[in-house]
């Protein structure tokens, strides 16, 4: 990291299992809680806070200025894939679904953000992740059409 540049970039960061597929037990999950925030501090990714569901990853980062939201997304999905199938976590073969969502968010949602990804077990016993995402974007859509006055 450059001296001279400085970002404050905080990303709201989901991907989903393959087919959405609830594969992640929650033995699987905390394990790759703690794979993500570990694999993150060593690429110098700063990781407020992550949760594993079953079907899908919640992250808030800051993202690096050397880095592009897609490398960091790659980074993140492919080592983890790799890490859960080297290691047989889950099972079986398992692999990310294609894609991502990618949230900017203000510091001063930070703190709302946190408890809501934080809460991610309770929020997801009335909507599903499709549901959840689809919000997610329309809520990012929303602000793309305000006029500012």
């Amino acid at each position: 990291m450059s001296i001279h540049s400085y970002t404050r970039c905080w990303l709201h960061l989901v991907w989903g299992t393959l087919h959405r597929e609830k594969i992640l037990t929650s033995s699987a999950r905390f394990k790759l809680m703690n794979y993500l925030k570990k694999y993150a501090e060593e690429k110098n990714i700063y990781m407020k806070i992550v949760f594993v569901n079953p079907d899908h990853v919640h992250a808030l980062i800051d993202l690096p200025t050397g880095l592009s939201i897609e490398e960091v997304v790659q980074l993140f999905k492919g080592s983890s894939s790799h890490w859960l199938n080297q290691n047989n976590i889950v099972g079986r073969k398992f692999a990310w679904g294609r894609g991502y969502g990618a949230f900017s968010v203000s510091d001063s949602d930070i703190d709302r953000l946190c408890f809501y990804i934080a809460n991610q077990e309770e929020h997801h016993r009335a909507k599903s992740f499709l549901d959840e995402y689809t919000s997610l974007k329309r809520g990012a859509n929303q602000m793309q059409h305000c006029v500012i006055r």
